[in-house]
């Protein structure tokens, strides 16, 4: 599986697994089952209510900790400079271990506290407590307010993004700025499975309308997140390394794009 360059010099995956709406109870047997598959790449975030789990999973897994990237992020109550550096503080105690990406989870841009928030993970960066930070759900106006205020581009911007919503404008401002893309809810809630795009490349390749999806993302230059707690769709996400579209379906895949959101919108949510 490709392996995408950070602005910072670190490397993620481009595909992993994320553990939204994964629950506590099942989060450790999925995470080690991921890493058994080969997944180097877990997402999760201290909202989840799962990141004891996530720790759990990784050393169950019985691998090398350089072998796993993990992704946590500060949740929309805990902005603010001094109020994050507690919140990382819980989340590292949570999970055991010390994540390798910490994000910003939605700039709650009503709460005025994100350049806070961001400066605090500038501070944890420089102190070698996190190895890169990012952000999520963060429209071209606040990473251009936060990279003009701090002078500190978020390596990562972690955003919906689906065959529905592909945000074609913000990933190249992303590209532009050195950002990696990477999407959340990549399926799009199974939406654009019957379009005929996504059947054609299924029909010719024999892969599965997700399997499509994800390597269509992937093509894009994005790291994706899928989630699932069931092990043949696990080692069916992963299996997306044999086959490519090809231009002519890129083109095909981009006319799906509606603009539709499954997700709240990032300029009111928080």
């Amino acid at each position: 599986m490709a392996v995408l360059k950070l602005n910072d010099g670190n490397r993620i995956p481009a595909l992993g697994l994320g553990i939204w709406q994964v629950p506590a109870d099942r989060t450790a047997e999925i995470v080690a089952e991921a890493i058994g598959m080969g997944y180097g790449l877990i997402d999760g975030a201290a909202i989840y209510g799962n990141e004891a789990g996530l720790g759990e999973g990784l050393r169950a897994a019985r691998v090398a900790r350089e072998q796993v990237f993990v992704t946590t992020k500060i949740w929309n109550d805990r902005q603010g400079h001094d109020e994050t550096l507690r919140a990382f503080d819980e989340s590292v105690a949570r999970l055991g271990l010390t994540p390798d990406l910490l994000l910003i989870h939605w700039p709650c841009p009503d709460k005025g506290l994100y350049l806070d928030t961001w400066r605090a993970m500038i501070r944890l960066r420089d102190e070698r407590r996190v190895k890169s930070i990012g952000v999520s759900n963060f429209m071209a106006d606040h990473l251009e307010r936060l990279i003009g205020e701090t002078g500190v581009t978020p390596v990562l911007n972690q955003i919906e993004l689906h065959p529905q919503l592909q945000q074609a404008e913000l990933r190249a401002l992303h590209d532009r700025l050195g950002i990696v893309t990477q999407s959340w809810t990549p399926l799009g809630l199974g939406r654009s499975f019957d379009a005929a795009p996504v059947q054609a490349v299924a029909a010719r390749t024999g892969k599965s309308p997700a399997q499509v999806i994800l390597r269509w993302h992937v093509q894009l230059g994005c790291s994706v997140i899928p989630r699932s707690t069931n092990s043949g769709r696990l080692a069916e996400n992963r299996d997306i390394c044999d086959f490519s579209l090809t231009a002519e379906e890129m083109a095909a895949m981009a006319t799906l794009d509606s603009g539709e959101r499954t997700g709240p919108d990032p300029r009111a949510f928080g």
